[in-house]
């Protein structure tokens, strides 16, 4: 055998025990006549003593970072201990060892605090990941995997694979498209998600399905975003959304404590999506930190419903001689706590923040709420201080806060005014990396209108059920409108989708909705959107057909595996926990893919490039 114990395993019960380790050279430190080697393996590192009658035979066989090394030897107390490892109190004094394997000299060190950049990392990422922070991200992966799984399978799920080669019908994303030699000039796509198998599975009477599966997206990338992902994929027949939503929070709940030893006891705040939208400036809040925004001017044409005690929030900030707000489609306010005392020069630096391109404001107007009970504000000579201290309680700023209003148009400074949210957050160490919070949004509308292209679009796709109460709507009404700007009038324009996010410290971590089961109310659904019957039956004739056959109400959710273990591992970037990542241009720069295929690969395929 290579080896009997692991570089992990071995403790001071192990004492005088003769064992066999096998790992990579960590590390090799000579003293006169004997030397210290640290081998490492996967489950931890051991210390290797190699005495005097070693030496002459280490001289002839120089041992290197990274070499692959079996050693036997004998378990002993260590004199000098290492509490930071779980092997800290012994070393093993090997009375011989073998050299299994040699390797060059690595491009980067291989320990935590690595010299080498990312795009060395990622070329050489077979190495990358012996470092012990990739592989701790590689462990809770497999944790979080697990516990799903243990999870799903105690509440009778079933894990069913379906296919990778499908038909291309992309509505969102671009699909990644695959020629088929077989069948030349035809292509397969690869799964955006497995949302028609999964509906018809639930037809086919599998009433509880899931899979830990990949999932593929042509898009443009970032931190979040990868062009291969893992979802965890679920779906439920003879349920309702209260079914879905109670299941599903338990399943995160179980993840925090199984991964991360958290009891997530509380009962997990819902709200609607137009509350997320007007109070916090998305749909993805971030609640472990108050800051809510206060709306001091609406918009003429915004969400179409507005909610009631936020209207009862409106300051009259219009017509006040004060141009930036008069000329303003809406304006928004944030009060920061206990920052009334910021300097002009932190307030400037903040100004110019929002000024960046990717914020796109013009400026920021700020209200100091002194702790005596006065204000100064930018916009002195616009607002008297009962004006201020109306527009500051329109924000629930109090004595000591800090008010920031933003003005101008409605989608830009209500994303601005969420960034700038999130940033003081920050900034005020209001988002602890451990600490979870989680949030369902609620009631999303089932169309957004695309002014653009004078249709509507499904916000999350086409296969998400009106709530039960506005299918009526739906049946009874024509989508076809003449004019763009009407659009708002729309009956179409009210209704709500019997959908659900869950959001955990401002991150979509999962979604999904009551599925549409009737073959008719689909078929509606597809006219809305702008399919005409053909094209309907030609991308979707299988699934209409299925719901002729007694398809069950169903519904389901789909987590996003990766982003769930980012934030559980407190990473930024998914890529941290995929083995074999992407780079942001979408290259494996390791395998050095997408590559070109050679031409009779072309001929086999019957397909010609022409590049322009």
């Amino acid at each position: 055998m290579f080896r009997s114990h692991t570089c992990g395993e071995l403790t001071i019960s192990e004492v005088n025990q003769e064992v066999t380790l096998a790992g990579w050279v960590q590390t090799i430190r000579k003293f006169g006549a004997i030397t210290f080697v640290d081998l490492r393996d996967r489950y931890g590192i051991t210390q290797l003593l190699l005495g005097e009658d070693l030496n002459s035979l280490l001289d002839a066989q120089p041992l290197g970072r990274e070499f692959v090394l079996q050693a036997t030897g004998k378990v002993t107390e260590r004199s000098s201990k290492n509490a930071n490892i779980a092997t800290g109190e012994i070393e093993l004094s090997v009375q011989s060892f073998k050299i299994l394997n040699k390797s060059a000299v690595p491009p980067f060190t291989i320990q935590d605090d690595t010299d080498g950049g990312d795009d060395i990392r990622m070329k050489y990422r077979f190495l990358d990941l012996r470092r012990n922070a990739v592989k701790k991200n590689l462990e809770l992966r497999y944790a979080v995997n697990r516990s799903a799984r243990n999870y799903l399978h105690e509440n009778q799920f079933m894990d069913i694979e379906t296919p990778f080669l499908i038909k291309s019908t992309p509505e969102g994303a671009r699909d990644f498209v695959v020629p088929s030699r077989m069948n030349p000039g035809q292509f397969y796509a690869l799964p955006q998600s497995p949302q028609t198998f999964k509906q018809l599975l639930m037809v086919s009477g599998y009433d509880r399905y899931y899979q830990i599966v990949k999932c593929f997206r042509d898009e443009d990338l970032r931190a979040d975003r990868q062009p291969e992902f893992t979802q965890i994929d679920c779906e439920m027949a003879f349920v309702e959304q209260e079914d879905i939503l109670n299941m599903f929070e338990k399943l995160i709940k179980r993840i925090f404590k199984d991964v991360k030893n958290i009891n997530y006891t509380e009962e997990v705040e819902r709200m609607s999506w137009e509350e997320a939208m007007w109070k916090f400036g998305n749909d993805k809040p971030d609640i472990r930190f108050g800051m809510k925004i206060g709306n001091l001017k609406f918009p003429l044409h915004s969400f179409p419903n507005k909610l009631a005690h936020l209207q009862n929030t409106l300051i009259g900030v219009g017509d006040c001689g004060f141009a930036v707000f008069d000329n303003a489609e809406t304006v928004l306010a944030i009060a920061v706590p206990g920052c009334s005392e910021y300097t002009r020069k932190q307030i400037d630096e903040l100004t110019e923040w929002v000024k960046r391109p990717q914020i796109g404001m013009q400026g920021l107007v700020y209200i100091k709420c002194n702790t005596d009970g006065t204000y100064k504000s930018s916009v002195d000579k616009f607002f008297p201080e009962d004006k201020l201290k109306a527009i500051a309680d329109a924000a629930d700023a109090g004595a000591g806060d800090l008010v920031f209003v933003l003005a101008g148009k409605e989608e830009r400074t209500r994303k601005a005014a969420s960034e700038l949210r999130l940033e003081m957050g920050k900034r005020l160490g209001l988002r602890k990396e451990d600490e979870f919070k989680l949030l369902w949004v609620l009631d999303f509308p089932l169309f957004e209108y695309a002014e653009n292209d004078n249709r509507w679009v499904a916000r999350h796709h086409p296969f998400t059920s009106p709530k039960p109460d506005h299918i009526s709507v739906m049946i009874n009404n024509n989508p076809l409108i003449e004019q763009a700007d009407k659009y708002l009038e729309h009956p179409y324009a009210n209704i709500k989708a019997n959908a659900y996010d869950m959001v955990l410290n401002g991150n979509e971590i999962g979604g999904g909705s009551i599925r549409i089961y009737q073959r008719e109310l689909q078929e509606k659904m597809f006219a809305a959107l702008g399919m005409s019957d053909e094209e309907a039956l030609h991308k979707f004739g299988f699934l209409l057909g299925a719901f002729e056959y007694g398809a069950p109400p169903h519904g389901g959710i789909a987590f996003g595996f990766d982003r769930l273990c980012s934030i559980l591992g407190g990473s930024e970037s998914i890529r941290d926990f995929i083995a074999f990542p992407k780079n942001n241009s979408g290259r494996d720069v390791m395998l050095d893919a997408p590559s070109t295929i050679d031409n009779k690969q072309f001929e086999e395929l019957q397909i010609r490039l022409d590049l322009k």
